[in-house]
């Protein structure tokens, strides 16, 4: 899996190119039929991505946002496939506010094993592999190794939570908690944020969708942290229903 990295890093980075080529001008916005919004850049970023894992992995299925909508008793059988998003955060682009991302993972029976967050605008990317550890990388800087930190209460808590979806369930939840910061980020950043030890916590307890967290998801357990359910499972993908679970981020191995 280890050699798969440096071209889907590169993949990531054009669905980035073509995004940002879309970001420039005029954003024109369609709505989904499930009223989440739509742009040509989401479109574009797929069409990459699609492309490149196409001639990456011919035999390995692609779940995409914005591929076709494939049915469980299909997927039912897919022991391997892509989990992506092309367009992460929708509504951070539209804003203009530069917190989108590109996801792409690699899931086996279930589980994310290998994912990479890009972030076009401050051209950030964040990349891991089961077993092999998680990386950041500024531009063409060099890839640092980052790592989640463990909980600390005596220190407090810093939260990262999201920017365009607050929850009032999520407000009940952090009011028994010593937090002692709060960071609002969009998309797969979130996730990112705890992988690189910025933030000790981020609970999600609203709706997400597999192609929101997979990506993210590999890059925080790479890194050190966990994602788990409110009940301590973990997070499985390629199910029936692709509506994830409400989940827990934390830096530690458990929650």
């Amino acid at each position: 899996m280890q050699s798969l990295l440096d071209p889907l890093c590169d993949l990531a980075v054009e669905a980035g190119r073509a995004i940002l080529a879309v970001y420039a001008g005029p954003i024109a916005v369609d709505t989904k039929d499930d009223r989440s919004p739509l742009t040509e850049a989401d479109r574009a970023a797929h069409r990459v991505i699609a492309g490149g894992l196409a001639r990456l992995a011919p035999d390995v299925p692609i779940l995409s946002e914005e591929g076709r909508h494939v049915p469980f008793d299909e997927r039912r059988r897919w022991r391997r496939l892509w989990v992506v998003d092309p367009l992460d955060g929708t509504k951070e682009f539209i804003k203009r506010n530069g917190e989108f991302t590109v996801n792409i993972a690699l899931v086996e029976h279930g589980d994310p094993v290998l994912g990479v967050v890009y972030a076009p605008v401050p051209d950030l990317l964040y990349f891991a592999v089961h077993g092999g550890g998680a990386w950041r990388r500024q531009g063409h800087g060099p890839a640092e190794p980052i790592r989640a930190r463990a909980p600390d209460p005596a220190r407090g808590l810093t939260v990262v939570q999201s920017r365009s979806h607050p929850s009032p369930d999520l407000e009940a939840y952090l009011a028994g908690l010593p937090v002692a910061e709060t960071l609002a980020r969009g998309s797969s950043l979130k996730l990112c944020a705890v992988a690189e030890g910025s933030a000790d916590l981020y609970p999600r307890l609203g709706p997400t969708m597999e192609w929101d967290t997979a990506a993210g998801h590999a890059v925080v357990e790479a890194a050190g942290g966990a994602v788990r359910t409110p009940a301590g499972q973990p997070l499985r993908y390629n199910k029936p229903d692709l509506l994830n679970p409400h989940f827990i981020v934390t830096g530690g191995a458990t929650t």
